[in-house]
């Protein structure tokens, strides 16, 4: 049986020109991660690279796009707005939505990118140029401009529980706003259907020095970066020590877990297919009890 999972170490990343996944382009490099050359079926999984002077020509995808902006600074033009993302911003591009980037500033724009479902070589990645878009007057994210109501912006701030009263708020107190806090984790939820992705979703996982999510699989795919601090990961009986920069991802059915090494660690994690509403976690730990309940009985 093939593996159902990747790990990907960051100091052995390799960015490439994107060719068809970016047609006409000039000064963008990828690193493709997680691709359908790994088994993915839901996720193209990545980090993008453009130089000051480098840009992407409008085009389209038959997958939606979701981003988060790494380092750096980049203009990105939507029919719906000229945007500038900076550092900690992030957002939604659905499926079929003309877009193009711009780089700005001094030093490279850095962002990671979840493609679902995968791009397709046979397909030609699945892209389209398509005419230009005139941009706009450049505006930055702000949670509570409805122009930019397919962005956000994540700060450490935003991952203290501490610090979830209403006057540390972009926005009116909401799930919207929400921390989730459980077992030594917290998670803030970034990009979801609420800002208008439909196919996958993208979230900021904290582990407080005893945070540990026992081994589980889920009926989708999962891809992680680490962005700080260092876990102890397992996958299908596997382990590894992951570190910032590095990328793992998780098929439908692979057992993994997550510990943290006695200090905070962070990562961005993204979900393909969106979670059901239903039956999303399957732990071993639940199932091995009722194992033992009808042994009692026997």
């Amino acid at each position: 049986m093939n593996a159902r999972f990747v790990v990907r170490k960051g100091d052995e990343a390799h960015y490439d020109q994107p060719g068809e996944l970016a047609p006409g382009s000039d000064g963008l490099r990828r690193w493709a991660a997680v691709t359908e050359d790994d088994g993915s079926v839901h996720t193209g999984f990545g980090i993008s690279k453009l130089a000051p002077t480098g840009s992407v020509p409008t085009h389209v995808h038959s997958f939606e796009e979701s981003f988060h902006m790494l380092e750096g600074s980049v203009i990105l033009v939507t029919p719906e707005a000229t945007v500038h993302l900076v550092a900690g911003d992030y957002g939604v591009i659905p499926v079929g939505v003309p877009h193009s980037w711009h780089g700005v500033g001094d030093a490279d724009a850095v962002w990671s990118d979840i493609f679902s479902p995968v791009p397709r070589a046979a397909h030609g990645y699945d892209t389209y140029r398509v005419p230009e878009i005139p941009a706009g007057a450049p505006i930055r994210v702000d949670a509570r401009d409805p122009r930019t109501r397919s962005f956000g912006a994540i700060t450490a701030q935003q991952m203290d529980p501490s610090q979830q009263s209403q006057k540390n708020l972009a926005q009116s107190a909401s799930m919207r706003t929400a921390l989730l806090v459980y077992s030594g984790i917290s998670l803030k939820m970034m990009v979801d259907s609420d800002l208008g992705s439909v196919l996958s979703t993208m979230f900021m996982v904290q582990y407080e020095p005893d945070g540990v999510a026992g081994p589980h699989d889920h009926p989708l795919e999962e891809a992680y970066l680490i962005t700080e601090g260092e876990v102890d990961a397992t996958f299908d009986g596997q382990q590894f020590r992951l570190k910032p920069g590095d990328i793992a991802w998780a098929g439908v059915g692979c057992i993994h877990s997550f510990a943290a090494t006695g200090a905070p660690v962070r990562w961005l994690e993204t979900q393909s297919p969106q979670m059901p509403a239903r039956h999303a976690y399957r732990f071993a730990r639940d199932w091995t009890y009722l194992t033992d309940k009808l042994e009692e009985t026997t």
